[in-house]
């Protein structure tokens, strides 16, 4: 039998920090991590602690939208 919906879908995560200064594109990127979760566990959005290499520290990273 088939599935119906799939279940786990993948998601991105961006930092919030880079987002939220506005830092310039051209000198510096900005953090993204793909990673995949449970959509009936949580359906709201996900925020993990991850390791921003553009700010060196580890910062809030918030799910966006594809």
């Amino acid at each position: 039998m088939a599935k119906g919906k799939d279940v786990r879908g993948t998601v991105i995560l961006e930092c919030t920090n880079c987002v939220r200064n506005g830092l310039n594109k051209e000198l510096r990127g900005l953090s993204r991590y793909i990673t995949q979760k449970n959509r009936h566990n949580t359906p709201s959005r996900l925020e993990l602690i991850k390791f921003c290499p553009y700010c060196y520290k580890h910062t809030i990273h918030g799910e966006i939208k594809k």
